[in-house]
């Protein structure tokens, strides 16, 4: 029986996941994804169809008992449906008519989406060219779509607008197309492409970019000035959009993948923060600081001594730490990946509202625009984060592993990703890593800020919040600079739910650790626990849940991650 369920729900997820894969700008975590270097039609008519196509695959999914599935296949299905489930969702509110917030936007993707960084051979360069030529069509049907939500009030609040538009004067206003970001895999063009078939190339790289991309965002550039910004919402909260309580659910529901309401999470936040601030104040007294709570954060904000005075500066920061995080990593987890990650700076295009830091699996890139925004005293929470043993190690050694399937592999559910980036940051205790006071407080100032995110978001799309009461909420209460407190508030109001997943999850895995500490005493392992979370992959936290119930069931065996993967040098 088992076996028959298995192949249905197989023949499912495949045939969808092909489908899936070839449609353009798709993913789980409202962030583009590199599908097949295509831009696809993004219009109404094809955005229906991905509905129909999705609304069905849920029908088939209704046919099948999950408890009928082999005990692997009952997770594949649990993340699956979540998955489906979300991806409906967004189509049947119409997400696609506010392609962007105040942190990521369509036209800002282009280039990931079409693989610039993987071109290797003729027919890959030839096969880019094609692509850009297929960004006017793109941007004509990204306009219409915006045109639509405007015309709904399904918009990006007028407040936080200003400056968005740097990003798409960066190509417009470019006239030389060799200087153009859309450029820049030609400027080095593998060894195997003979010179004079390079010259063509590239060749037609400007010929495209100047006649083609140029004017496309030209008339994104035009668009959003005279006509989006204008008219976008003058409202802040997510449920005062149509059908915006449901909407907000929803964002909640995804993000976090737990059916809480805003009050019960607001009043989480709450509690957080009071404890977090008592541990704040304890610690500022360790550094010897003689006056008030906000006197130490105005020190902190304005003394030369926590900042870089240069960009390689705080690179440097970053890079010794984390040298610092790989001395340690062997004492904590049993397999590490064989994929290693970059330190790169935010480029310049988006840096002035780019957030402090975002590590992927080959990259951990660090703004170094206005460096007195950048305390150093941050730097080495944000590098647990955003590196290793956070986002760099944990979406490494899920590429790696071979025994998933591929929706698996390549999704990202925010509520574990997030949880386990600040659960990384709380690893650094452990680890030895925050050096001084000051690193101390640097590190409660990242955990003040996850928890003020929790009241903050829930504030501004529940309960009214202004912009500067959210602004003033989070310089009251953490020593983050006046930049980014800012640029935060702005991606929390212009992204819905999404700020609610790092507290969130990080409180479940921390809960899970002491649960399995408690449960399985002495045959406890903190190797073969982190092993087991990141061996799960990106999961729902009820799924996660049930995964460390295992754990302690089997008595903490060390998990079978059935991947390429390196084994970590275990601890003396």
């Amino acid at each position: 029986m088992a076996q028959d369920a298995d192949a249905q729900f197989r023949q499912i997820y495949q045939t969808e996941w092909a489908w899936r894969s070839g449609q353009a700008g798709i993913s789980n975590a409202g962030e583009a994804q590199p599908n097949n270097g295509r831009l696809d039609n993004v219009d109404a008519k094809s955005q229906q169809q991905r509905q129909d196509y999705w609304q069905g695959v849920l029908k088939q999914l209704d046919r099948i008992k999950p408890a009928q599935l082999s005990a692997e296949d009952q997770i594949n299905y649990a993340v699956y449906r979540a998955q489906i489930q979300n991806l409906l969702a967004a189509q049947q509110f119409k997400q696609w008519e506010m392609p962007f917030n105040s942190d990521s936007a369509f036209w800002s993707d282009i280039g990931y989406m079409l693989g610039a960084d993987n071109l290797r051979t003729q027919a890959d360069y030839q096969r880019y060219l094609q692509r850009l030529g297929e960004i006017p069509a793109y941007m004509d049907q990204q306009i219409d779509n915006m045109r639509a939500g405007l015309a709904r009030g399904f918009t990006v609040p007028r407040e936080v607008l200003d400056g968005r538009d740097v990003s798409i004067a960066a190509v417009a206003e470019q006239r030389d197309p060799t200087k153009s970001s859309f450029y820049e895999p030609f400027q080095k063009m593998p060894a195997n492409i003979p010179a004079e078939d390079a010259k063509r190339l590239q060749a037609q790289a400007s010929k495209v970019i100047a006649g083609q991309v140029v004017p496309a965002y030209g008339k994104l550039l035009t668009f959003f000035r005279t006509e989006y910004v204008p008219k976008a919402r003058k409202t802040l909260a997510a449920e005062s959009m149509p059908d915006g309580k449901a909407w907000y659910h929803q964002q909640i529901v995804e993000y976090t993948t737990l059916d809480l309401d805003p009050d019960a999470i607001h009043q989480i936040g709450l509690e957080q923060v009071a404890k977090i601030h008592a541990q704040m104040l304890e610690t500022m007294q360790q550094t010897g600081f003689k006056g008030s709570f906000p006197e130490f954060l105005t020190f902190l904000r304005t003394d030369p001594q926590f900042y870089a005075k240069t960009p390689d500066e705080l690179l440097m920061r970053s890079a010794w730490v984390a040298k610092q995080v790989d001395g340690q990593l062997g004492r904590y987890f049993g397999r590490l990946p064989r994929q290693r990650f970059a330190i790169v700076p935010v480029a310049p295009e988006i840096a002035p509202y780019y957030t402090s830091g975002r590590g992927g699996a080959s990259a951990y890139l660090v703004n170094t625009y206005d460096l007195p925004s950048r305390p150093l005293y941050n730097v080495a929470a944000l590098t647990l984060h955003e590196s290793a043993p956070g986002h760099s190690l944990q979406l490494a050694l899920a590429g790696e592993q071979q025994g998933q399937p591929a929706f698996r592999r390549e999704g990202y559910i925010s509520a574990y990703g997030e949880g386990w980036g600040l659960y990384s940051e709380y690893l650094g205790n452990e680890m030895g890593i925050y050096k001084t006071p000051y690193d101390r407080f640097g590190y409660l100032t990242y955990q003040m800020w996850r928890a003020c995110r929790l009241v903050v978001d829930t504030g501004i799309h529940h309960l009214g919040w202004t912009r500067q009461q959210a602004i003033d909420y989070l310089t009251d209460n953490t020593a983050l600079s006046a930049r980014e407190i800012a640029n935060e508030v702005d991606r929390y109001i212009s992204w819905p739910g999404q700020a609610l997943s790092y507290e969130l999850g990080y409180l479940k895995i921390l809960e899970l650790r002491q649960k399995a500490e408690k449960a399985l005493g002495e045959r406890f392992d903190i190797r073969h626990f982190h092993d087991t979370i990141l061996q799960i992959g990106s999961v729902p936290l009820p799924v996660l849940e049930k995964r460390v119930d295992k754990f302690i069931a089997d008595g903490g065996p060390e998990p079978d991650f059935g991947c390429d993967c390196a084994a970590g040098k275990k601890a003396p």
